[in-house]
């Protein structure tokens, strides 16, 4: 696995145990589709919440959340409408991200930004 591969894999477990210790429940992980794939989906009380998730080992080449565009916001959102179409119920919704910056040898840092569209 490429070391920008599994920098991602890692700082999306490091975003669902944070998600999970708030108390929210996992529903899926990685869920994907013919229009893209969905980093976590959890339930939050009587919310579904999707949430994107983006690592970087450092701030160097700019802050994790940087990374998602509006052109990104609107892809999540219509991944979000496919993964209702394919799990009736999911009732309300919300989009969350999630940044993590996790330096090789450091503790990461997670950031968790609720409701971003």
């Amino acid at each position: 696995m490429a070391a920008k591969d599994e920098l991602g894999t890692r700082g999306e477990r490091i975003a669902e145990q944070h998600l999970l210790r708030r108390g929210l429940t996992l529903l899926d992980r990685n869920w994907r589709c013919q229009q893209g794939e969905i980093d976590l989906v959890l339930r939050d009380g009587d919310e579904t919440v999707f949430v994107e998730v983006k690592t970087r080992s450092s701030v160097a080449f700019g802050h994790p959340l940087e990374a998602i565009t509006v052109a990104k916001l609107a892809r999540l959102r219509r991944l979000a409408g496919a993964w209702c179409d394919a799990h009736p119920g999911a009732g309300r919704i919300r989009i969350d991200a999630v940044a993590v910056i996790a330096p090789r040898d450091l503790p990461a840092i997670v950031e968790h930004l609720e409701r971003v569209f």
